[in-house]
């Protein structure tokens, strides 16, 4: 069965059509940057119709956040899963990282639109005080707990503050990857595309690996 998520847009369904619209607008102008109106008229439908499928713009928010979790989650623990069999039960912190982003690298380099915008709206909310805590510790942090404890495994030595602090700068680097401001195109003058997410996951995983085991090595930080 073709997914609804994917279908071209002549075969959508008009809720599909609403859910896709919202993703991609919030994506680009955050919750606040968005009205209900610009949703249904870039999906082509009545207003009258986002109220009677979602009702308040909250609810539709929370609707386009909770569709596609299953989706990356669903491809991050295969990732890990494969990981763990390969090392036999002693994985590298590289092939654990490798394991978290690679997935996410075949998202936003595939030819599925919605599915990047997806990613570029986790970016906002991961960073929104308001919507971060709540939706990502009901939908992610099952697979974040997987993650940490795999690092476990990798670092048996390591202080547990140390591990979960690795994470934290590794959810800050990735939360900036989703984003694609454009800014470290202009830094760099050219040199560098943040929307060459091949290169920077292919960056990242060395760097945030050698950060976690310095400062897993480090025991307690002095005041």
């Amino acid at each position: 069965m073709a997914n609804p998520a994917v279908e071209p847009k002549a075969k959508k369904s008009r809720k599909i059509l609403i859910l896709d619209s919202a993703e991609a607008l919030f994506a680009q102008y955050g919750y606040d940057g968005v009205t209900l109106r610009q949703i249904t008229k870039r999906a082509g439908v009545d207003l009258a119709l986002a109220n009677y499928h979602f009702g308040p713009k909250r609810d539709l928010f929370n609707a386009v956040l909770e569709r596609r979790a299953d989706i990356v989650n669903s491809a991050r623990f295969k990732a890990l899963d494969e990981c763990l069999q390969a090392s036999k039960g002693a994985p590298s912190v590289e092939g654990i990282i490798d394991a978290y982003l690679r997935p996410l690298g075949e998202i936003q380099s595939s030819a599925d639109d919605g599915l990047r915008h997806y990613l570029a709206l986790i970016a906002y909310v991961n960073n929104s005080h308001e919507y971060g805590k709540e939706f990502m510790t009901q939908f992610f942090n099952p697979l974040v707990q997987r993650f940490i404890d795999a690092l476990r495994q990798a670092l048996p030595e390591a202080d547990e503050q140390a591990i979960y602090w690795g994470y934290h700068y590794l959810s800050g680097a990735l939360t900036l990857t989703f984003a694609d401001t454009g800014r470290l195109d202009i830094l760099s003058e050219g040199k560098a595309s943040s929307s060459d997410f091949k290169t920077g996951y292919a960056h990242m995983i060395p760097f945030i690996a050698a950060g976690m085991r310095a400062i897993c090595a480090r025991g307690e930080p002095s005041n």
